[in-house]
């Protein structure tokens, strides 16, 4: 698989189809400007087939290389919010959801006492929490540039 800048840019902002291989469509094959590799592409013009096209939702997602409840899926998102939704989303947690205001001053308070303190420790002793020490980190250093 050749590294084209316009397969780096679909890989930078997530929209790299990951099996370019399963969309058998005749749009997409032998054609410059569908582009299998395009993912937001590929799931719009699935559901394009769909919709003004009467295909079935079965058959195309068979083109496409999606299965029936990915279809839907898609549908869905564009549904709700038109063809940017069809951008993959970041996944994971959008922020520090474990590190609440309370265990913030529980570290800040521990730190004041002892700042040699294991704090990964003394969290999971306190709260039965798991926080890596990294969050804590980087949890501290957003608290003291809100304070300035």
């Amino acid at each position: 698989m050749e590294s084209t800048p316009k397969r780096q840019v679909l890989r930078q902002t997530g929209t790299l189809n990951p099996r370019p291989n399963r969309v058998t469509d005749e749009l997409f094959t032998g054609s410059d400007f569908f582009d299998p590799n395009d993912l937001l592409q590929v799931k719009y013009e699935m559901l394009r087939r769909v919709h003004s096209d009467d295909f079935t939702v079965r058959r195309a997602a068979q083109l496409f290389g999606f299965s029936r409840p990915s279809f839907y899926q898609a549908q869905e998102t564009f549904t709700r919010g038109g063809l940017g939704a069809l951008v993959p989303q970041k996944r994971g947690p959008r922020r520090a959801h474990k590190l609440s205001q309370k265990i913030m001053a529980f570290i800040e308070r521990t730190i004041a006492a002892d700042p040699e303190a294991d704090l990964v420790a003394a969290v999971q002793q306190k709260f039965g929490l798991s926080v890596h020490r990294r969050s804590i980190e980087r949890a501290l250093a957003r608290a003291k540039k809100k304070r300035r």
